[in-house]
């Protein structure tokens, strides 16, 4: 069983920057792939990044693509999201998950872990 943590949530302003981290425990994710979901208030969960076992994969949704950057620590069983050029439309909260397979997965369905969550604000 894998138990994932988000962390490095909260408020911005419109053109700022978060950095998220995501901490797995109960085994190692070393050989799964990630991945970073969103969800807005009314809105269902959107694919928003990847990344493959090894690091050397990855797919952003079209909406953060040159915005935000996926990479992973193995050694740290860790996963972050780096979001750059933040936008009011960024707003959400933000869920890590862990997928059975070693390469990039899109659909949350394919994931069998998930975090909780950490809330991202952006403020215009």
């Amino acid at each position: 069983q894998v138990q994932l943590v988000e962390s490095g949530g909260g408020l911005v302003q419109a053109g700022g920057s978060l950095r998220l981290s995501c901490s797995a425990s109960g085994r190692t994710v070393s050989d799964y792939a990630m991945g970073w979901f969103r969800q807005a208030p009314g809105k269902e969960r959107e694919f928003v990044t990847t990344i493959s076992w090894s690091g050397g994969s990855t797919v952003y949704a079209d909406s953060v693509k040159g915005r935000f950057t996926i990479s992973r620590d193995n050694a740290k069983n860790t996963v972050y999201l780096q979001m750059d050029s933040l936008k009011p439309e960024d707003s959400a909260r933000y869920y890590c998950a862990a997928a059975h397979f070693q390469r990039t997965r899109v659909r949350p369905g394919d994931y069998a872990y998930w975090g909780q969550g950490t809330q991202v604000t952006v403020s215009s």
